[in-house]
């Protein structure tokens, strides 16, 4: 907490150069507070950003401009950041269950960076990174899913101000809490909430490992078998451990997806009235896609838990999966015991492999470019904030993002799901999708050989960041 009667408005700059698509690109840096005052011009909080502008444009305020940001909630921006977005970035390494979490840390320019195509924003809600909270009986006005999303469009609403950007183009990239933050204001922004109106659109969104859903907050309250949703990311875990890939794993999530939804669905449905001999040739097909044992399936009823499956699918190799990235392993031992008990994290290996990478690196390497030195605060990359969450909302996420694309006829929205995320599963998003009443034309969705975080890893970081190139440039990200 920073106190009120000392707090001070921070602001940096900075800037650099480097080369994207052999192409040499020049960039100054503004690092600042956004500072909300209360009826008395009293400060109560402040959000922070880091902007990155490319210099050598001759008309700036018709530029796109990406507004990005993390989850949680209660993260800051710093994966998206140190990982994908920065004009520095965490060196991934080729084998990326082989990372130690230790330094020293590799960092490379980032030529995968978007600086080429628009300019970019991450964005840290109060109470991450260096955005604070200075009253803290003022935290309902911040801490909730539609509260939250409106600090970021009057935050949006201030930059596009301040830089004189209200012609350019708008993008936002949420990430996992992201997706729910960024799908809640677009839908705001295009209607009267109980206290103004905005009226002002985003012309896309991109949703990694989205949390947008037809339910309450990341609900799964569908009168659908969770088992059927999870399927997909199953079957491609197990392709990536178990299999010899000579089935390409998209090829193979997708006949999975189609067993799922057909088969293994009117088997659950059916229950004891199930065929006996249909219900053994369903047994071995979970097998053949998921990699469970017959003994699994008969003591859970044919039932796949994503909790479970993380020590079942490899545990011949005396190893469990990672949620995040189940392409992460570690020893065999009780997930929920283990992790949720002493570690109090669901997936505290996998983070303790990349989040010191991440941080060191942001702190180390990119802050010293964007002329951040010796800041009175700390920066805080995630802070327990959901147990403080108002996770009631008036409208689902989903529904807010078919009101704004319904709303701006123009908007484009672009799914991106890691194929190895057992947190934000792919078939949860698909189903989304097709529950969801979205303008099918101008929605994308496209599955990726990663996990939660797409970008870790060279191939997908590329993978990922030409497809928003072109999804920014109008055209269809999917192939």
């Amino acid at each position: 907490m920073v106190r009120c009667d000392v707090f001070e408005p921070l602001r940096y700059e900075g800037g650099g150069s480097l080369e994207i698509h052999g192409e040499r690109i020049s960039y100054h840096t503004v690092s600042e507070d956004t500072v909300f005052y209360d009826g008395c011009g009293k400060p109560i909080a402040s959000v922070f950003s880091f902007s990155y502008f490319r210099n050598d444009v001759p008309n700036p305020e018709n530029r796109p401009v990406i507004f990005a940001f993390n989850g949680g909630p209660g993260t800051s921006s710093f994966m998206l950041h140190a990982g994908f977005l920065g004009t520095k970035r965490v060196s991934y390494s080729e084998d990326v269950d082989s990372v130690s979490g230790l330094p020293p840390y590799a960092v490379s320019d980032n030529m995968d960076c978007l600086l080429d195509t628009a300019d970019i924003v991450l964005y840290d809600p109060v109470g991450t990174g260096f955005g604070t909270l200075l009253d803290e009986s003022k935290k309902e006005e911040f801490f909730g899913i539609e509260k939250d999303a409106e600090i970021f469009l009057c935050f949006v609403e201030k930059w596009l101000q301040r830089y004189n950007r209200w012609l350019s183009p708008k993008y936002v990239i949420g990430e996992s809490y992201g997706c729910t933050r960024a799908a809640t204001a677009a839908g705001i922004a295009t209607r009267r909430s109980p206290y103004r109106s905005y009226d002002f659109a985003f012309d896309g969104i991109v949703f990694i490992g989205s949390t947008v859903t037809t339910g309450k907050y990341f609900s799964r309250e569908v009168p659908v078998e969770p088992s059927v949703l999870s399927i997909p990311s199953l079957a491609a875990v197990n392709w990536y451990h178990n299999t010899d890939h000579s089935t390409p794993v998209g090829k193979w999530v997708e006949e999975a997806k189609n067993f799922a939804d057909s088969e293994y669905l009117l088997a659950l449905y059916l229950g004891r009235r199930l065929e006996a001999e249909k219900k053994v040739d369903i047994q071995k097909k979970l097998m053949y896609y998921t990699g469970v044992s017959e003994e699994y399936l008969k003591e859970h009823g044919m039932r796949i838990d994503v909790l479970s499956y993380r020590s079942e699918v490899i545990k011949n190799k005396g190893r469990s999966v990672s949620k995040l990235d189940a392409r992460l392993t570690r020893p065999l031992y009780e997930p929920e015991t283990d992790e949720y008990t002493y570690l109090r994290d669901p997936d505290a290996i996998s983070k303790g492999k990349y989040n010191t990478a991440f941080v060191s690196v942001l702190q180390g390497s990119i802050f010293p470019v964007l002329g951040i030195e010796n800041c009175p605060r700390l920066y805080v990359p995630s802070a327990p904030l959901n147990k403080k969450w108002d996770y009631e909302a008036e409208l689902t996420t989903a529904k807010h993002l078919y009101n704004a694309m319904q709303r701006t006829p123009g908007m484009r929205a672009f799914f991106a799901s890691g194929y190895y995320d057992m947190t934000t599963e792919i078939g949860v998003t698909e189903y989304m999708l097709d529950h969801a009443s979205l303008p099918s034309e101008r929605v994308f969705h496209k599955g990726y050989s990663s996990g939660h975080m797409i970008y870790i890893g060279n191939d997908t970081c590329r993978e990922l960041s030409e497809d928003i190139r072109v999804f920014i440039n109008g055209r269809c990200p999917v192939k």
